[in-house]
Parts: C-alpha cells; sequence; structure tokens
C-alpha cells in the first residue's frame, strides 16, 4: 500500500478568507459568528451564523464560472486555488489523468435551486436559468475543481451530512494507497446559509437562540450551551503517494495514516447515545495507523454545540482513550481535545476538512487551539477542552471526527512526516 502525504491546504472560512488568517484568527480564539446577513432573518427564531465575510466570487472568479455553478462551489474553487497553490503543484500532460478529486457536501447548491424557484414564482418557469440543471448538483464542486485545476483522474462527491468533508478526504487517502491515482484533491465545501434550509434547521430545534452575543453562541461541551451554530466556508488539501511528494521534492505536512468509518443505523437526527459508532471509527483509525490511544496528542472534536451531539463523543472518547482522556486532570500528559466549532460554528459537510487542516496546523506550529465560550464546565464532561486560550504542545499525532445526520461517523488519524528509514 502507499503511504499518502499532505503537501497543501486551502481555506475559506468564517475566520479567515486564506490558510494564514484562518489560523491566525483560531489561535487568537476570535469568533467568526455574527448576524446573518445573506437573508433578511428577522422573523427566524436563529439569527445568527457564520458568514464567510468580505468576500465576492465576482472579485475571484470568471463570469462564466460564477454563472454556472452555486456558492458552495465558488468556495471549493478559492480553496482548491489556495492548496494548489500551495503545493506547488502543475499539472502537466498525462499526468492529468493521475490526478483526482473528492469533494464533500451536505447540501451542494441547494441555494441555486431556491434562487431559481423564486424566479418562477415571480416571472414564470421560462424565467429558469437553464444553468440550474448544474449549479444544483452536490458534485458541481468536484467539476468546477477539476476543469480549474486539470484533475483528469478519479472525481467523487461525498454526500454524508456532517461527515461529507472528512468522509471525502478518507476516501481520497484510500485512491492513494490503492494506487489508483498519485494526486487527490480533497475536502469538503458548503454554502447553506439560504432562507428555507435555515427554517427547516429551525425547526429542529438543534440552533442555538443567543442572538444578543453572537460569538458567545457556539460552545461545545459548555454546561449552558443551547444548540449549535450554522456557518459556510471550504477547506481543501492536496493529497499525495509519498513517492509522487518526493519526486518533485514537496513539502510534507503530515501523513495520513489512519482512517475510520461508521454507521450508527440509529435515527436519521439523533446520534447513537452511548457513542458506539464514532468510538469505533476512532478505534479503526488508530488500528489502521498501529498507534495505541495514549499517543495521540491531540483530538479535534465534532464538537457542535449541542447536548446529544457533546455527550456521545464525550463518552465515545473516554471509551478509545481510557485514562489517556482525563490524565490531565490526574496530572498526566493527558488527550488535548478541542472544538474550533465554537469560533467557526458548524460548517456542516465542510467541517470535517477544515478540522483536519486544524490538526496539521496545530502540529506544524506546535500550538493547540482552544475551545472558547468554555465558561461553566458540567459534570460528567472531564476532558482537557482546551478552554479559551490556546496552548503550546507538540503534536506528533493528531486526530479528527466528524459526525453527521442520518449516523455517518469518520475519524482520519494523521502523524508528523517521518522519512522512510534508509
Amino acid at each position: 500500500m502507499e503511504r499518502v502525504v499532505v503537501t497543501g491546504m486551502g481555506v475559506i472560512s468564517p475566520v479567515g478568507n486564506n490558510l494564514n488568517e484562518f489560523w491566525q484568527a483560531l489561535k487568537a480564539g476570535q469568533s467568526g459568528i455574527d448576524y446573518i446577513t445573506q437573508f433578511n432573518a428577522e422573523a427566524f427564531p436563529t439569527r445568527i451564523a457564520g458568514e464567510v465575510k468580505e468576500w465576492r466570487a465576482e472579485d475571484f472568479l470568471p463570469e462564466e464560472v460564477i454563472r454556472g455553478s452555486s456558492r458552495f462551489a465558488h468556495l471549493a474553487l478559492m480553496a482548491a486555488d489556495e492548496a494548489v497553490r500551495d503545493a506547488g503543484l502543475v499539472l502537466i500532460s498525462e499526468e492529468r489523468y493521475q490526478c483526482g478529486v473528492s469533494i464533500g457536501s451536505s447540501r451542494g447548491g441547494l441555494l441555486a435551486l431556491e434562487e431559481e424557484f423564486q424566479v418562477m414564482q415571480q416571472a414564470g418557469p421560462g424565467a429558469v436559468t437553464p444553468e440550474l440543471m448544474t449549479k444544483y448538483l452536490p458534485s458541481s464542486a468536484a467539476s468546477a475543481v477539476a476543469a480549474q485545476t486539470g484533475a483528469r483522474g478519479p472525481s467523487n462527491t461525498i454526500v454524508a451530512a456532517c461527515a461529507s468533508g472528512t468522509l471525502a478526504i478518507g476516501q481520497a487517502y484510500r485512491v492513494l494507497q490503492r494506487g489508483q491515482a498519485q494526486v487527490m484533491i480533497a475536502g469538503g465545501a458548503e454554502a447553506p446559509l439560504f432562507p428555507s434550509f435555515f427554517a427547516g434547521t429551525c425547526a429542529l430545534k438543534a440552533m442555538s437562540l443567543r442572538n444578543e452575543e453572537p460569538t458567545k453562541a457556539s460552545r461545545p461541551f459548555e454546561r449552558d450551551r443551547d444548540g449549535f451554530v450554522m456557518g459556510e466556508g471550504a477547506g481543501i488539501v492536496i493529497l499525495e503517494t509519498l513517492s509522487h511528494a518526493n519526486f518533485r521534492r514537496a513539502k510534507i505536512y503530515g501523513e495520513i495514516i489512519g482512517y475510520g468509518a461508521t454507521a450508527d443505523a440509529y435515527h436519521i437526527t439523533a446520534p447513537e447515545p452511548a457513542g458506539e459508532g464514532i468510538a469505533r471509527a476512532m478505534e479503526l483509525a488508530l488500528r489502521e495507523g498501529k498507534i495505541r490511544p495514549d499517543q495521540v496528542d491531540y483530538l479535534n472534536a465534532h464538537g457542535t454545540s449541542t447536548l446529544l451531539n457533546d455527550r456521545c463523543e464525550t463518552s465515545a472518547i473516554k471509551k478509545v482513550f481510557g485514562s489517556h482522556a482525563v490524565g490531565k486532570a490526574s496530572g498526566g500528559r493527558g488527550l488535548a481535545v478541542s472544538s474550533t466549532k465554537s469560533m467557526t460554528g458548524h460548517l456542516l459537510g465542510a467541517a470535517g476538512a477544515i478540522e483536519f487542516i486544524v490538526c496539521l496546523l496545530a502540529m506544524q506550529e506546535s500550538i493547540i487551539p482552544p475551545t472558547i465560550n468554555y465558561e461553566h464546565p458540567e459534570p460528567g464532561y472531564d476532558l482537557d477542552y482546551v478552554p479559551n486560550v490556546a496552548r503550546p504542545g507538540q503534536v506528533g499525532l493528531a486526530m479528527t471526527n466528524s459526525l453527521g445526520f442520518g449516523g455517518h461517523n469518520a475519524s482520519l488519524l494523521v502523524r508528523k512526516f517521518e522519512c522512510p528509514a534508509g
């Protein structure tokens, strides 16, 4: 099996429109949550979200690309462009057939469907644009990125709710392991901030109502949390076989060594209460990487700031990591566990990809980002959640978790790159 490494990263998010802005904001514990501006939310119970700010697709993308694709694809294109440039990746001739794309999204271009429905209501069916038939497709982001980069290898789209981005990277990892490509452009993208979807999510009563304090609304694992905060953005990584990365002398951020994916087979929205599914996913990733639980330094939790998710994930982490999960409380080194959704909000299908990037950045800079808004501990939630302030810490091994509606679970395990012996 081929070894798989990460050679490039790109981000566009509520806390920064590029990799550096994103990371500086996380280290500083800055929240990107504010009042919604993309539609009039005055009548909605929740009126806050994590929007990508000070960015217009028109300033960066050609008119024909904008016309033929939806906002989530525009975000994917921006993150992919940064990742490709960061990796110094140039695809030429036949090499294009050895480069594929794998992008996850839970909602795809449904924003375009809503926009064109409004056009039809106002002006009739003849006013609907033919581009709608491509703009709303979840696969349109992968298609747009392939066209932008010239990648002609395997292309796939993962639609698995909030685990989509993590699963997309995991599947790209498998493609490279099997030797079916040499490079994969992988990640997730989401633009879910439109009225019908937002109203439906409000109806679930799963989102925070802390409208008067937007920056304090997302508070994973904290006693006074009252729901998650929705966000938008994209995270893209360049994955390569080690042999290909070495051949072109690419810089290497880290090596993926484990991947686990499971299904709860329990409920369409609620996670299985004991966290058995996500625990199994973590165990599979550790087993593949031949890593003991006490060797993992940092875990970027799914940590949505909802009661059910925070409870089941905390239980699962304790089950898998045992005393290592609460070691710091008893004087040991312990496992650092933080949820960067406290700052970005929940980017749904893009969340896992962005949080995988957080693990790599923590590894590079030996800084563990915090869980902000952690003011009141809750009994039973006794992990080291890295409250409020980033801290220095060597990260040689990191894991990220994603859980999605329908019981989708995924974990990725990444380590600091080590050259092979000899």
